[in-house]
């Protein structure tokens, strides 16, 4: 049994430091970052730290909080939504909800992650804030745990109003955080779609996104446009295992803004690859855990463990230290036990959170004393053999 090395891990969720070059992207956008999602290294940016309106990328964090509502139970994808008058009266792109009208969680979704529907997403934060207000609340709190120093939301849909704001870096971390959530690319890569189908009131959806259908691999996330913001949008695509994410902020137009976004994907297949140091492995390693039903528990990397090479580019010297937390149960599966450090040549690229690969309850005092019953038993048996 290995020996546990114990500390405590302050969590914080982070771009790594910039390694990105001097190249002729983006050109066009005031601003602009592209990233490799699995480590967060920066390939290429451009006044990724200028606060700018962030139009309907807005909706990057309102979909998040309502992944997590919906992971916590607090929501179900079939649950059926009942819209208000202030919903219905959001102007803007819409889906054109009526006022009382009942939608599922996952049409509204649709609605929002294909159509970028302003009144689909009031519909939703409302439900699950109790009040507009309440969720932007909430949406700023998520804006501050994820370490987001040049965002500030006034609304859940992006519409132009004063103090609301975001820069390309951050709308990148949220991006990153959203594609986490498998379920969400499953509704961004659609390209086109209906709701209400078979009724009178029968609306197609055709993605806001373009790449998803013209460009190979792209699976998401979201554009956004206003007269104060200019053409934006958030790009994610995945090919031979690396994902990353593209965002451009102020483009002058919407052909310019999706060519520019495709040079910077291009740029990124082209020259970068991803080493998985796992493979797939996903236990680091056994464990014992303190008064729980089972006595040895699985640790696994909660993310990915990799590393970002320019192609060509071998590895040196690439080891990982796993630096677990005192273990005791209960411990639910998500929940961080400790770190997993990937070094190079000893220096430390960055950390993944670590979890169990179940979730451990706590064993009672029976469970514990036929436990250490059946240990004096196996340790008799082996002393005599």
């Amino acid at each position: 049994m290995k020996k546990a090395l114990f500390l405590l891990v302050m969590i914080t969720i982070c771009i790594m430091p910039v390694k990105a070059e001097k190249l002729n992207l983006a050109e066009s956008a005031k601003s602009a970052i592209l990233i490799e999602a699995s480590t967060g290294e920066i390939i290429f940016e451009k006044d990724s730290d200028k606060q700018m309106k962030p139009a309907s990328m807005t909706k990057m964090m309102s979909m998040l909080l309502i992944m997590e509502a919906i992971d916590n139970g607090i929501v179900k994808w079939d649950e059926k939504v009942t819209v208000s008058e202030n919903a219905s009266k959001m102007g803007g792109s819409q889906i054109l909800l009526e006022t009382g009208e009942k939608m599922t969680v996952r049409d509204l979704f649709k609605g929002i992650s294909i159509a970028s529907g302003n009144d689909a997403v009031v519909a939703m934060a409302e439900k699950i804030g109790g009040s507009v207000d309440v969720f932007v609340n909430m949406m700023n709190e998520k804006a501050k745990t994820l370490g987001l120093k040049n965002t500030k939301f006034k609304n859940p849909h992006g519409l132009d109003t004063d103090e609301h704001f975001s820069s390309a870096r951050d709308m990148s971390i949220i991006a990153r955080e959203l594609v986490k959530h498998k379920e969400v690319l499953k509704f961004t890569s659609i390209y086109e779609d209906y709701l209400r189908e078979n009724t009178d009131r029968k609306i197609w959806l055709v993605n806001t996104n373009k790449l998803v259908r013209f460009y190979d691999g792209v699976d998401g996330l979201k554009t956004g446009y206003t007269e104060d913001a200019g053409y934006c949008l958030t790009a994610t695509a995945k090919k031979n295992g690396m994902r990353v994410i593209a965002v451009v902020m102020g483009e002058p137009d919407s052909k310019l803004r999706n060519k520019e976004v495709s040079e910077m994907l291009d740029y990124a297949f082209a020259q970068y690859e991803i080493h998985n140091l796992l493979g797939d492995k996903k236990v680091v390693g056994k464990y014992e855990i303190d008064k729980a039903k089972k006595k040895y528990v699985d640790i696994i990397p909660n993310g990915e463990v990799t590393i970002l090479k320019k192609k060509g580019e071998k590895l040196n010297n690439v080891k990982y230290d796993v630096i677990l937390d005192k273990l005791k149960a209960p411990i639910k599966s998500g929940d961080s036990v400790g770190t997993l450090e990937i070094k190079e040549n000893n220096k430390l690229l960055r950390s993944v959170d670590l979890t169990v690969k179940e979730s451990i309850k706590k064993a009672n005092l029976l469970e514990l004393y036929i436990r250490y019953i059946k240990d004096i038993f196996v340790s008799d048996t082996f002393i005599k053999n």
